[in-house]
């Protein structure tokens, strides 16, 4: 069977938003132009030089039924939640955290020279793990694979595979990709995807052509999120500039959505509970549960 270049089905610009206390964000996954991309609801991408943008933080704040993904790029983020958890991630660190059955977290962006600059994901779970034991994936810079491919391209293999070479992240129902891939200028890059999962790039540094190999190529400059259509493979191709993006798929779920803010269940009953359970003082997961 003959292998088919995954065409650019939309290119969606980030929308300007404030959110936890006051920190400035861009967000392009999560809005009402683009709701969600079965199994991701959120994608957020966070920078600034100006500590006003972000010190506010993200006080306690509960989370049921997804899995939230921060990886940072500059900067120190501490955090701490309700079941003793607590620590800081910095540049080049991930932490992919399964809030499953209930958490009470806080995320608390440091004021830095550099500043703070990253992304968070939502992933959502499946109806069978919403409800399970909360846990977290803390990932050190180090213990992150980089390979450079036969075309230059270097690319930070966080989740899934890419010439061979897995990613420190493991065992996430969603069967995720998570790149970063930076292709320098005069060449290009090509990745192999699932047919079937829905995959993105958000373009964050630079420019480039994405699905070079389709009849519906697009150009795309930063800050910009490329939305996949289906297919086998993806290819970016740079000219005059640099390119930097994150590569990310996944399997979808097909499952219904209820949402309602840092909730995220399968009917508007298990959110009704999960209401009722933070106004009860009983949300947080536990052994009985």
């Amino acid at each position: 069977m003959t292998a088919i270049s995954r065409p650019v089905d939309k290119i969606v610009e980030p929308q300007h938003v404030v959110e936890g206390a006051g920190v400035r964000l861009k967000r392009s996954i999560g809005t009402h132009s683009l709701d969600h991309l079965d199994p991701f609801l959120l994608l957020d991408n966070f920078g600034s030089n100006n500590p006003d943008d972000y010190v506010a933080g993200f006080p306690l704040h509960p989370h049921r039924g997804i899995e939230t993904v921060t990886y940072m790029l500059t900067g120190v983020v501490n955090h701490k939640d309700t079941l003793g958890n607590s620590g800081s991630i910095g540049a080049g660190d991930i932490q992919w955290m399964t809030a499953g059955g209930g958490i009470m977290h806080e995320e608390m962006p440091q004021a830095r020279p550099e500043g703070n600059f990253g992304f968070q994901l939502w992933v959502n779970l499946p109806a069978r793990l919403k409800m399970s034991r909360p846990r977290y994936q803390d990932i050190r810079a180090g213990q992150i694979p980089e390979i450079t491919t036969d075309s230059g391209a270097r690319v930070k293999v966080i989740a899934g595979t890419a010439a061979g070479i897995a990613g420190p992240v493991t065992g996430i129902a969603a069967d995720p990709v998570y790149l970063d891939v930076t292709v320098p200028a005069h060449s290009s890059f090509s990745h192999e995807i699932e047919r079937g999962h829905t995959a993105f790039s958000y373009l964050f540094e630079g420019q480039a052509r994405f699905g070079i190999d389709s009849t519906e190529a697009r150009d795309a400059e930063a800050v910009r999120l490329v939305v996949w259509g289906d297919g086998d493979y993806i290819k970016v191709d740079t000219s005059a500039s640099e390119a930097r993006f994150l590569l990310i798929s996944g399997k979808p779920l097909n499952e219904p959505i209820a949402r309602y803010g840092p909730f995220v269940m399968n009917t508007r009953a298990e959110i009704e509970q999960a209401l009722r359970d933070l106004r009860e003082g009983t949300f947080v997961w536990s052994e009985q549960d």
